[in-house]
């Protein structure tokens, strides 16, 4: 019994081992990842140098939160749309 007791533990320090090198390096990517700023709030524009008072609309694109005093808007059967970017506005169908 003390032999099967000591394949016991050897088994299961080599299974936990094992778990470690798998969960350990796939805990570490996605650590990295969540802690990446976004591509998106890192691009410069209008929308990220303007003032945060007024009222925010969404962006249909992105959805970004831009001020509705955006320069970058378009008007689709006469309702207004507010985009973050001239790329976001040529985007929206």
């Amino acid at each position: 019994t003390i032999m099967r007791t000591i394949v016991y533990v050897f088994v299961a320090v080599f299974v936990l081992t094992l778990l470690r090198m798998v969960i350990g390096p796939i805990m570490r990517t996605m650590g990295e990842m969540l802690n990446q700023p976004s591509r998106k709030a890192a691009r410069p524009g209008p929308a990220a140098n303007a003032p945060i008072s007024g009222e925010l609309k969404r962006d249909p694109v992105c959805g970004t939160f831009v001020p509705a005093s955006t320069e970058y808007r378009k008007i689709v059967n006469g309702q207004p749309y507010h985009f973050c970017s001239a790329e976001c506005r040529d985007k929206h169908a």
